[in-house]
């Protein structure tokens, strides 16, 4: 266990209930998934169906990790969009198939492996090290027993390693990579002169050529459609100012969690491990028990030997060579039979053999720091706050059905609601169906309801819509305006500006065209370039990629050359005037092989997906795929 805490290790991400885990960057894997019910499936794969409810959650698990990651610039829509669905429904499609196929294989991880993972996770950790209580604590927070998460877990690793051997699995020969490398190495000297567009003449644009452009791009210009509304949200944070926590219900809530509001005693112990494997018969822990019992009497003969004998023997690498150090702990942090001889030691002492599930242990304790606690006085707020929020959490339990009812039975008004959970009625405008931009109503399935016939035509509030986890939301449309096009009059202003600068624009890519070919004829002076430097297709010194690309196809065999691209302002012309040979170094040359290695790799994983899609019979239910929940 002490060798899984401090060894650094590449890990699985393992963010519970959260996020699809992206190995790989055209699909992802769920590995949180429980087996759901649903009305119906999604997809089949196999005979294994991917059900609705299975879809809907990884999919609110998939928006609530963007929600974390963008705040107030998150766009619900965009997140439930076909793409973004569609996308979805493949990463759990290919890992179904991974599945299949590592189960046909008879693939499997060791129990070993699957400890060390899970220990050396940081969100089983507590100060660095991992957590019994931390653990056991989360997985039933989630609704998994250990059993049932260690199986989706040693599941996911198998899928894990199926797909990192064939990732890596790409070759390429040193010699390509070589010329790879110095082709991307090679360097030209050019500079740089620009033909820019003049201002642009609104004026010179005729009226016909605005009506043209204004009959032609209707779309542009239209106004989509909206709506004002007023609103109500009932939450957790709704419910708080309202609660009430008594003097006596805070001191019980003090006594029953003291070690919440205090700094637990903490030791600090070097220890010895003679490893002993999993599954190891009498006669190997009978050997491994006389060799520790040969150390013991070594480190009490002389206990200032302790740390060099734990350098010499200990079999736990994350702590053998800081002599068995292993820190300050408290307790919950070790494992139990380590944990209860180490918090009954005295300073310096020598335990007896310890032993655990991973061997026998020699403890010295080297260092005791006294627990501290906080007063009833200090915490009291924070106690205070707690209590108000799980009573607010339990009455939104309670509300949340009565609320729904309320909205959808006295449909024609929100004040009924409002006046029964003490709510205030709120208005927003300039709602469209594709956003808000009030937070509580940016929600795909609120925006829908709200643009609803019943909603627009008959002004009844929408039914109550989960917008967030233990928030309620339910709307009433005041005002509506259809979607309409901008008359001609309000925008010719901007059509002429635009075909102004259009037409400036083209004319300065004519000039540019036609200096570029008097340069090439040598019939035009050299000035007006800037000062030169040196490109190469690792390093553009910041030229776009066109071009670049025209940079290094001029012919360099008769220099100078020359070389032009459409600009967003105009016309770039590029004089070549030096081309630069380059012999990158062997480091280099590695660097490209296992860069064009790891591009074969993906090819390589993409055909084994397809190849397993063809083999499995994947049907895909398109109405339940696009279905808004």
């Amino acid at each position: 266990m002490f060798d899984f805490v401090t060894k650094h290790k590449r890990l699985l991400q393992l963010i519970l209930g959260l996020m699809i885990i992206p190995p790989f960057a055209f699909f992802g894997i769920q590995w949180t998934q429980r087996d759901a019910t649903g009305t119906g499936e999604v997809a089949s794969v196999g005979g294994q169906k991917i059900t609705e409810q299975e879809f809907t959650d990884a999919l609110r698990r998939q928006q609530e990790r963007l929600r974390s990651m963008l705040g107030r610039n998150f766009d619900p829509a965009l997140s439930d969009s076909p793409g973004m669905r569609a996308e979805l429904l493949e990463g759990m499609i290919s890992q179904r198939l991974i599945g299949r196929f590592a189960a046909q294989g008879h693939l499997t991880v060791g129990d070993d492996q699957l400890r060390e993972v899970i220990a050396a996770s940081p969100v089983f950790q507590e100060g660095g090290r991992f957590s019994p209580q931390r653990y056991e604590a989360m997985l039933r927070s989630e609704g998994y027993s250990p059993q049932t998460f260690e199986a989706l877990q040693r599941r996911d690793m198998v899928t894990e390693q199926v797909l990192g051997a064939i990732s890596e699995s790409g070759l390429a020969s040193l010699t390509v990579a070589r010329q790879f490398a110095q082709y991307r190495a090679q360097q030209r000297e050019v500079a740089e002169t620009q033909v820019r567009a003049d201002p642009a003449t609104p004026g010179s644009v005729g009226a016909e050529a605005i009506r043209t452009f204004y009959e032609s791009n209707q779309a542009r210009f239209q106004v989509p459609e909206e709506v004002s509304v007023e609103y109500l949200v009932l939450g957790v944070d709704d419910l708080l100012a309202s609660e009430q926590v008594t003097d006596k219900e805070a001191r019980e809530s003090y006594s029953a969690n003291l070690s919440k509001y205090g700094e637990p005693e903490q030791r600090r112990a070097s220890h010895i491990l003679i490893a002993v494997k999993n599954g190891a018969g009498d006669a190997d822990k009978a050997k491994a028990r006389d060799r520790a019992a040969g150390i013991l009497a070594q480190a009490r003969r002389s206990p200032g030997s302790f740390s060099e004998l734990a350098k010499k023997n200990s079999d736990d690498p994350g702590s053998a060579p800081q002599g068995g150090d292993l820190g300050f702990f408290a307790r919950g942090m070790m494992v139990r039979p380590f944990e209860e001889v180490a918090f009954h030691l005295k300073q310096n002492e020598i335990s007896d053999l310890v032993e655990s599930d991973f061997g026998f242990h020699i403890i010295r304790l080297t260092g005791i720091k006294a627990g501290k606690m906080k007063s009833f006085e200090q915490v009291r707020p924070e106690i205070e706050q707690d209590l108000k929020r799980q009573k607010a959490a339990r009455r939104f339990a309670e509300s949340a059905e009565q609320f729904s009812n309320l909205v959808y039975e006295q449909a024609d008004s929100l004040s009924p609601a409002a006046e029964r959970f003490k709510l205030s009625v709120r208005r927003a405008s300039g709602i469209t169906r594709q956003s808000a931009s009030t937070a509580a109503l940016n929600n795909p399935k609120l925006l829908a309801a709200l643009f609803a016939d019943d909603a627009v035509k008959n002004r009844r509030n929408t039914e109550a819509i989960e917008t967030a986890p233990n928030t309620l939301a339910s709307a009433r449309v005041v005002a509506h305006k259809p979607a309409s096009v901008r008359p001609l009059e309000e925008v010719k202003g901007e059509i002429a500006r635009q075909l102004a600068q259009q037409e400036s624009l083209a004319l300065a890519r004519k000039r540019g065209a036609e200096r570029l070919q008097e340069f090439r004829k040598g019939a035009a002076s050299a000035g007006g370039f800037g000062a030169a430097r040196l490109v190469s297709r690792d390093n553009a010194q910041g030229l776009a990629p066109e071009a670049l690309t025209q940079i290094f196809r001029a012919d360099v065999s008769k220099l100078p050359a020359y070389v032009g691209v459409d600009t967003a302002n105009g016309y770039a012309i590029y004089r070549v005037s030096r081309f630069i040979d380059a012999r990158p170094d062997e480091t280099r040359e590695r660097g490209v092989q296992s860069e064009l290695g790891r591009s074969g790799g993906a090819l390589e994983l993409r055909a084994f997906l397809g190849g397993l899609r063809a083999d499995a019979s994947v049907d895909i239910n398109k109405a339940a795929l696009e279905k808004k929940n």
